[in-house]
């Protein structure tokens, strides 16, 4: 069985941060993360999720190459975008980006950064 999303690893939440930072850039055609501290090396973006952050990414100069992606289920000064959560699915979760009314599947690495699927979850792209 081919693993996407590091699916096979137990998904547990490893920090108390409210908000947390990734970095995706584009890599085999996709948007991917690299994410050490969580056992997370090029995860891919996968099922709806590349459009909206095409969406996000597309006023930030050089973004294939890697820009801010900061997140968390707690509304933060300055988040543009919300996914709220519409129902779980293959372990994962779909969420609605209603700014881009887009839906995407977040596969449970999400698990990894919190202990459960939050209801909505606030974010904003930035240039490195």
């Amino acid at each position: 069985m081919t693993t996407l999303c590091g699916c096979g690893k137990k998904p547990v939440a490893t920090s108390s941060n409210s908000i947390f930072v990734i970095a995706p850039y584009r890599y085999a055609g996709t948007w991917v993360f690299n994410d050490v501290s969580r056992g997370l090396y090029q995860e891919p973006f996968v099922a709806g999720i590349p459009g909206i952050i095409d969406k996000l990414a597309e006023d930030i100069p050089d973004a294939d190459k890697g820009f801010r992606l900061l997140f968390s289920a707690q509304s933060f000064p300055g988040h543009t975008h919300t996914l709220v959560w519409k129902v779980k699915e293959a372990g994962g979760n779909w969420y609605a980006c209603p700014q881009c009314q887009m839906e995407g599947w977040l596969c449970p690495a999400l698990l990894k950064y919190f202990r459960e699927a939050p209801k909505v979850i606030y974010f904003k792209a930035e240039k490195k």
